[in-house]
């Protein structure tokens, strides 16, 4: 069975304004209703761009993720530095 690629692109701009609108106190059906974006993508920006904690220490899901990213990035480089030290250290 083939899949049309019907999806839609959607931009950050335009997601963050549904979740406000949640948030706001707009049912996630009237949305969908009113834009035309499935109930399952609305929740799924929800929980994308809804703040992890309070005030200024708040992180969205997605900068976490992208946190925890560079986090194990710059342990990779770290360790790829340890062993290049201990190459020359014998030298």
């Amino acid at each position: 069975m083939e899949r049309n690629n019907t999806s839609k692109k959607y931009n950050e701009d335009f997601k963050k304004t549904v979740v406000d609108l949640y948030h706001s106190g707009t049912s996630v059906k009237e949305l969908s209703n009113e834009y035309g974006v499935s109930e399952v993508t609305i929740y799924k920006w929800i929980k994308d761009f809804t703040p992890i904690g309070t005030g200024e220490e708040s992180l969205t899901p997605k900068e976490l993720a992208a946190i925890q990213k560079e986090n194990l990035r710059l342990k990779q480089e770290i360790e790829i530095l340890k062993k290049a030290m201990a190459i020359f250290a014998k030298k």
